[in-house]
């Protein structure tokens, strides 16, 4: 993951000072030998050391990792002094000797590191880089180089050992050497590598190493065109493989269809010259490409999608045998080739074929997603002209032959509402609770609760909501990475978590399920939200063996929807909510759809901020509300100003909250006119008829939000759901 950030922005230990002569010329060779390292532990094994519990939920220290260094020091502490040998007493030792580094504090540092190696050996590498750093801090040099030469002693094989050559490495160069050759997948080898480089720009071998073990990286755009122009006659086909995965992962499509052209022949690499052609706009060339790997590999999965952009490239009659194509071999694919086809001869004139297709659809592939949207457009239409009864029909098999289907809990809850209209108030109800059971985290879960009398909030409600708000009390254990890599994350420990987890991953083609989610934990413990809510959000489309399991067990687990639906800012969003008589769950869940919680984010018609404020709103804003001196990026004076503009949003519809939101996002003039057109009898026919599609779909996320913050957050809300499984 840091393979798109400055190294020197995650290093523990810094020895820019260490004088060359204090290092010895030669590399412990004992490196390579397990023994001592095993002599070491036998010889300070001294008592029982305490082991890791099973459940952490009664640590009195990962509740503190929470808090700032000031504010948790005096409980760490007394943790750390306790009698009797604990894990908690480890972890508070560790944590707090990190707190006085950070500080500049190696003496005080020292005294808790002490022979800390041997009661926590799952940070054992961790706690002497931490000593060893600690004592650079006292100027002890000489033993700042003694503890990294025992780091590498005892510890060969950890990714620490990687830092510890790093560092040592900049007195004596053989180190740097023997971590390109050990560590090749750590973070600092990839630095050492950029380092010589800057020296040396012509080295082919280090181009290549970071080609291969950094391709996303920054700057690595430069050293990719750098590589293909110079040393393309050098390059093997794995190598080009590498260059083109890595200019089709940043976007870079036509460079990447030229690379993949010289990879070996396969349909992978065959399909993105192609696609990467198309994109370029040079779609005659593209067309070559999709054809010679229909002839190549006419079973291969990627040719299917090949008979796809093919038939999109071609003219109708020469599509619609493409589309046959697909419909015959590849059943995957062939329902859109079948809306497809039926939407072709719709264009050529020909209803009763067009049909055909369409009925085909619901006779053979009645639960796909196509036959889902297919039906609910149907169910739409007919509902608009007063047709409930047939609308109930078109929808409601939706929800049961097509359960995953994003429409499925849309149209369970209209199915409702339309049984309502025929006074069928039994089998309205069972909608409901049939939403509110399979799709809980739904906005029509929302909708659904209202519905059947739960105390949750409605449009015209909810604003005056005050509902109590529990937020995890520690972090959650990541489901992927070693020992080591998720004590640190669970101690807070970012920068030492990150570097361990990149050097653990390295360039893995195909990172896991878990390995994806782990990884947007740590981009959300550094707050890089907007990536790692984006992250997670895209698992559900996970390829692989086993990626579905893996994506549906871990939406199971809490961990994934706090994750999913954070919560950061919280104490100036209960207080500015508080000042503007706001819901607080409403404010987080438009500040979540405005700006995913980046600061400093921009659009690019200028709304700037956590809650995307407009620079002219924001300036009147401040002259109406007397603050002064402020800053759109600062999130206090973002969330003051925003609040302001939502409460203003809210006073102008009579607190109705649909057209408060409605409002913010298209502005009031806007909600004024739509009412005028539309009246406002049903407020759910009223979000369907909002001709904005942004608008329309920016109101069901944010309180599609608002209910999942509700039910994450609030224990009653919580505990009635969970009664309900």
């Amino acid at each position: 993951m840091a393979k798109g950030r400055t190294i020197q922005t995650i290093l523990t230990v810094s020895l820019a000072t260490m004088i060359s002569v204090l290092l010895g010329a030669t590399l412990y060779v004992a490196m390579e030998k397990g023994w001592v390292a095993q002599l070491q532990r036998q010889f300070f094994a001294s008592g029982e050391t305490p082991s890791k519990p099973e459940d952490d939920s009664e640590s009195l220290v990962l509740p503190l990792t929470l808090q700032a260094p000031e504010e948790r020091r005096s409980r760490l502490e007394e943790i750390a002094t306790q009698d009797k040998a604990s894990y908690d007493r480890n972890r508070a030792r560790y944590l707090l000797a990190s707190d006085w580094i950070e500080e500049l504090e190696g003496g005080k540092a020292l005294r808790l590191l002490e022979g800390l190696e041997n009661e926590y050996p799952v940070l054992a590498p961790h706690i002497l880089l931490k000593r060893a750093r600690a004592y650079e801090l006292t100027n002890e040099l000489t033993k700042s180089r003694q503890t990294l030469e025992q780091l590498l002693e005892q510890h060969p094989e950890a990714n620490a050992a990687a830092q510890a050559l790093y560092l040592l490495g900049k007195s004596n160069p053989e180190y740097h050497d023997t971590a390109l050759t050990r560590f090749p997948n750590h973070p600092l080898t990839h630095q050492i590598a950029r380092d010589r480089l800057d020296k040396d720009p012509n080295q082919a071998n280090l181009l290549l190493f970071l080609v291969r073990q950094t391709p996303t990286a920054d700057g690595m755009s430069a050293i990719r065109d750098r590589v293909v122009k110079k040393y393309a006659l050098q390059l093997t086909p794995e190598d080009w493989g590498a260059i083109a995965d890595a200019y089709w992962e940043q976007g870079e499509y036509g460079p990447a269809a030229e690379a993949y052209s010289k990879t070996d022949r396969a349909p992978k690499s065959l399909y993105r010259v192609g696609r990467g052609r198309q994109l370029s706009g040079n779609n005659t060339q593209a067309k070559a490409a999709y054809q010679t790997l229909v002839q190549a590999f006419p079973e291969a999965e990627e040719t299917g999608l090949a008979l796809s952009r093919l038939a999109q490239l071609s003219p109708p009659q020469e599509a619609l045998g493409y589309l046959d194509r697909i419909i015959e071999n590849f059943r995957d694919r062939a329902p859109d080739a079948l809306i497809r086809k039926a939407n072709l001869h719709e264009k050529l004139r020909q209803g009763k074929l067009a049909g055909q297709a369409r009925q085909t659809l619901l006779d053979q592939y009645s639960n796909s997603d196509e036959a889902s949207k297919y039906r609910w457009e149907s169910a739409k239409k007919l509902a608009e002209k007063g047709k409930y009864a047939d609308a109930w029909k078109w929808a409601h098999p939706i929800a049961q032959d097509n359960p995953d289907s994003s429409l499925a809990p849309k149209a369970a809850f209209w199915v409702g509402k339309w049984a309502t209209q025929l006074n069928l108030s039994r089998d309205a109800k069972a909608a409901y609770e049939y939403v509110l059971t399979n799709y809980p985290e739904s906005y029509y879960a929302w909708r659904s609760a209202v519905r059947l009398g739960w105390d949750v909030g409605d449009f015209a409600t909810l604003r005056q909501m005050n509902p109590p708000i529990e937020t995890p009390q520690q972090r959650p254990v990541p489901p992927a990475g070693s020992e080591a890599f998720k004590e640190l994350y669970q101690l807070g420990q970012d920068r030492d978590a990150e570097i361990q987890w990149d050097a653990e991953l390295g360039n893995k083609a195909e990172p896991s399920v878990p390995e994806h989610f782990t990884e947007a934990l740590l981009l959300l413990a550094q707050e890089e939200y907007l990536k790692g809510i984006n992250q997670i959000w895209a698992l559900k489309n996970a390829e692989g063996d086993g990626a579905t399991e893996e994506w549906q067990a871990l939406r199971q687990t809490p961990e994934y929807w706090h994750a999913l639906f954070p919560f950061p800012y919280k104490d100036s969003i209960l207080e500015w909510s508080q000042e503007r008589q706001l819901n607080p769950l409403l404010v987080v869940s438009l500040m979540r759809q405005e700006s995913r919680f980046e600061e400093e984010i921009r659009s690019p018609v200028g709304a700037t901020g956590l809650m995307q404020v407009m620079p002219a709103t924001g300036k009147e804003v401040a002259q109406k509300s007397g603050i002064t001196d402020y800053k759109l990026t600062n999130p206090e004076d973002n969330i003051a100003i925003g609040t302001w503009y939502l409460d203003f949003t809210h006073r102008e519809n009579n607190d109705n909250s649909l057209l408060a939101i409605a409002g913010y996002n298209a502005g009031p003039g806007n909600v004024a006119t739509w009412l005028k057109r539309y009246g406002f009898n049903d407020s759910d026919r009223f979000v369907e008829q909002i001709p904005f599609g942004e608008t329309k779909g920016y109101v069901e996320s944010v309180f599609g939000n608002y209910w999942n913050y509700l039910r994450l957050y609030d224990p009653e809300v919580a505990q009635k759901l969970e009664t309900r499984e």
